[in-house]
């Protein structure tokens, strides 16, 4: 606890010594009971704080129902306190990051808890963590004023709002040339573990050649079952493409798409995985309805942060993403790199899928017209299916292929 006068004190203390100095001075007995009067009531509402600053316990939780982006967040408060305080005045006093200083006034409830609520308007996406939190007493008169430091007081989390979708634009799958389809391919599931010295009985079809060649003895393989993911949400989160400013910048249109494909995929019953192309490098697998919400989480901290590019993370044995049957990429750069990536784990037969969010059009000349880019031809050319997101487009149009099925039949 830290305890101070305010000026209002100070003040009292100080008229307090003038009325009894000119008490003292001029004989005046009216001015005793003045000075006398101001002094005890300084003490009073010193010992009042002194004896409210107990410890304290607050919880904050938000209306309920998800916390969405570009909603009206209301956040409720509810401080305990050991015992009841003594007649003084409650304030809370929190900081964080983007959302500044809030104070809030604390009512009583019941006998040993208060009570306060404030609303955050068109909340942005992200985490919030409270790291600062003090409660501020002081008594009726504002005489006297003490802050009580809380710890461990948590934060809130402000989701992003995903489109609702009953199709995907990839649905109608990757075509080549001439509208031919595509004949998927999908992996094994199995993947070498590690080889050991042949056993007599054994099937020479386990027979690892390199390295019975290397050794001069068979040797055969031991294989583990990997079963891969049967797809990849890959959100490049390079902090070099971001155009405009949260919550209506090209990276948080990255992340609701991103979020929206998951979320799409997941509720058909796909084993599906979301790797973020951060500095963090997060994956959060999602397999059920239980492992939604960890995924939600990551989609409302992230940011970005990325040193490397998406296509660095489409190559390597150790890749989630460059295992997957299936890839959906999220990304406002179609670097060269990447868009190698992608035709070649099409030409293998892999289903591939990507969103372009023109992050152009998020800047202060938004209303240049659209370029023609190669890479989208080239993308297109190789089957892969391609879905371009603009600043003011309707994501769930968009994502569902509803919007380009618009624009080609006029």
């Amino acid at each position: 606890m830290t305890g101070r006068l305010p000026g209002r004190g100070r003040i009292a203390l100080a008229m307090a010594g003038l009325a009894y100095l000119a008490a003292w001075a001029f004989g005046s007995k009216l001015l005793y009971p003045v000075a006398v009067g101001l002094g005890i009531a300084v003490a009073l509402a010193f010992g009042a704080v002194r004896l409210s600053a107990v410890p304290m316990r607050l919880r904050r939780e938000a209306e309920a129902g998800d916390n969405v982006e570009g909603a009206d967040l209301r956040v409720r408060l509810e401080l305990e306190v050991e015992r009841r305080l003594a007649g003084v005045s409650v304030h809370l006093v929190e900081h964080a990051a983007r959302l500044g200083t809030i104070v809030t006034p604390l009512t009583r409830h019941g006998q040993r808890q208060y009570v306060g609520e404030y609303e955050l308007k068109q909340a942005p996406r992200g985490r919030y963590r409270f790291d600062e939190a003090r409660v501020v007493l002081e008594d009726p008169f504002g005489l006297q004023r003490a802050d009580v430091l809380l710890h461990g007081t948590g934060g809130l989390v402000v989701y992003p709002r995903l489109a609702e979708l009953h199709g995907l634009f990839s649905d109608s799958g990757s075509t080549v040339g001439e509208g031919r389809r595509l004949l998927l391919r999908r992996p094994t599931g199995f993947d070498l573990h590690s080889v050991r010295e042949y056993e007599e009985g054994e099937s020479l079809r386990k027979v690892h050649w390199p390295s019975t060649a290397k050794r001069g003895e068979l040797m055969v393989k031991e294989l583990e079952d990997a079963p891969r993911d049967e797809l990849v949400v890959l959100l490049d989160a390079t902090s070099a493409s971001v155009v405009g400013r949260s919550p209506d910048s090209s990276f948080d249109a990255q992340v609701r798409a991103a979020g929206s494909i998951l979320r799409a995929q997941t509720r058909r019953g796909r084993a599906a995985a979301l790797v973020v192309a951060s500095a963090a490098r997060e994956v959060v697998t999602v397999r059920s309805e239980s492992d939604w919400r960890a995924a939600l989480e990551v989609l409302a901290a992230v940011e970005p942060t990325g040193r490397h590019t998406a296509a660095d993370f489409l190559v390597g044995d150790e890749s989630r993403a460059a295992r997957a049957f299936e890839i959906a990429v999220v990304t406002a750069v179609l670097g060269t790199g990447l868009v190698e990536r992608l035709v070649e784990r099409a030409q293998r037969r892999s289903a591939v899928s990507c969103v372009y969010v023109e992050a152009s059009t998020f800047g202060d000349h938004a209303g240049t017209p659209f370029p023609r880019y190669p890479e989208l031809l080239r993308l297109r050319g190789a089957g892969i299916s391609v879905a371009v997101l603009r600043r003011g487009d309707d994501l769930a149009s968009v994502l569902s292929g509803e919007a380009a099925s618009r624009a080609a039949h006029g």
